[in-house]
């Protein structure tokens, strides 16, 4: 049985959410991300992709 090879993206947060915005601070949540230095690995999707975008300078993308 063949497996799916799925594009994924390694986020990690680099910069405190603290005087951010709510949204800001919602979507790094979304993102799994709420402490610094944490590391997820998601799809790489359209949706996710919008979300790292919004949150571009407080987090760190390695495809």
């Amino acid at each position: 049985m063949a497996a799916d090879k799925k594009a994924t993206v390694t986020v990690t947060q680099i910069a405190s959410p603290i005087r951010r915005k709510k949204d800001q601070r919602e979507t790094l949540v979304g993102l799994g991300l709420n402490k610094m230095n944490r590391t997820r690995v998601l799809e790489d999707t359209p949706s996710v992709r919008g979300m790292i975008n919004k949150v571009h300078h407080l987090v760190r993308v390695v495809e």
